[in-house]
């Protein structure tokens, strides 16, 4: 299956025309509309709002909960190699099937999807993100089905996942900070200087310390996008990270926010839309962080 960009976005730029390094991750809604009956084809949702795909979803999509389904039941940590490994047979998926995620509010959790994908090696080229993801689906009018689809369970042989190039623990973004290596706290400017510490949008992620972690700059992950939903080209994107909050292309990066899933998200930017050769994402984020003893706060 060739994901090719010919179909025009919102703004009348093909997603190969917008500059990006890699715009073979993101795939159009005409593209995926022209696709999505192909047998090799397995389309995710995940959305913030978990409501959201037995309300209506793509024809064919089958739902991602990040919590039930990528998280493990009692440790804070992701489930094992073997429990993706049973996600990905239930799904149908394999490393002959094209994956394609899609979600709400920006694709915000499905590129969250995306990385814990990649954490568990699966491989770059059957992966891709639906560009303005629900939302721009929606917008054109496209259909939405409730009818629950189902594959035959495949034998994915999953890999035993990878915590040292995508993903930042405690210790490692003390390091970080401490060579004064770049930190991109992408929460919004009320988290990140601490004047909310409790915000409505996220009562159960509870912390009792405001503030953001010393020398990280700030830039909310929403900047991202266009208003449509669909990620801002990349001459856009340059402006915002390197021009106002000073990164250089061959950067190390460690992004984080409350909890690693908006922080996913510019992980995808940095990553694949500009190229950047190392970003990881800090998922312990702030509810680790703020609720530690002795760590150094900024506000």
């Amino acid at each position: 299956m060739t994901a090719t960009h010919t179909a025009p976005d919102a703004a009348g730029n093909s997603i190969d025309e917008r500059g990006y390094a890699r715009p073979d991750v993101l795939v159009s809604t005409d593209w995926l509309a022209d696709n999505i009956d192909h047998p090799k084809l397995r389309l995710l949702e995940s959305d913030e709002d978990v409501l959201l795909y037995d309300l209506g979803h793509i024809p064919g999509a089958q739902k991602i909960d990040w919590h039930d389904d990528l998280n493990d039941p009692l440790v804070r940590d992701y489930v094992d190699h073997l429990g993706f490994e049973r996600l990905l047979r239930r799904l149908g998926i394999d490393q002959t099937t094209t994956v394609v995620l899609y979600g709400d509010r920006n694709n915000w959790w499905a590129t969250y999807v995306f990385w814990v994908f990649r954490l568990f090696g699966f491989p770059e080229s059957q992966i891709r993100l639906l560009d303005g993801g629900r939302a721009a689906w929606e917008s054109e009018g496209r259909p939405l089905v409730t009818t629950l689809t189902t594959f035959p369970a495949s034998r994915y042989r999953g890999l035993k996942r990878d915590d040292t190039s995508l993903r930042a623990f405690r210790d490692d973004v003390q390091e970080h900070a401490a060579r004064g290596r770049p930190l991109i706290d992408v929460r919004s400017p009320d988290e990140f200087s601490g004047r909310k510490l409790h915000l409505p949008e996220y009562p159960q992620e509870g912390v009792l310390r405001g503030g953001h972690v010393p020398g990280a700059r700030n830039v909310p992950w929403a900047r991202a996008a266009n208003n449509d939903g669909t990620f801002k080209d990349a001459d856009s994107l340059r402006v915002i990270y390197e021009r106002e909050a000073g990164l250089k292309p061959g950067d190390n990066v460690i992004t984080y926010c409350r909890i690693g899933e908006r922080s996913s998200h510019t992980w995808f930017v940095l990553t694949y839309l500009l190229g950047y050769p190392r970003v990881r994402n800090y998922d312990g984020s702030w509810t680790e962080w703020g609720n530690a003893v002795g760590l150094p706060i900024e506000r």
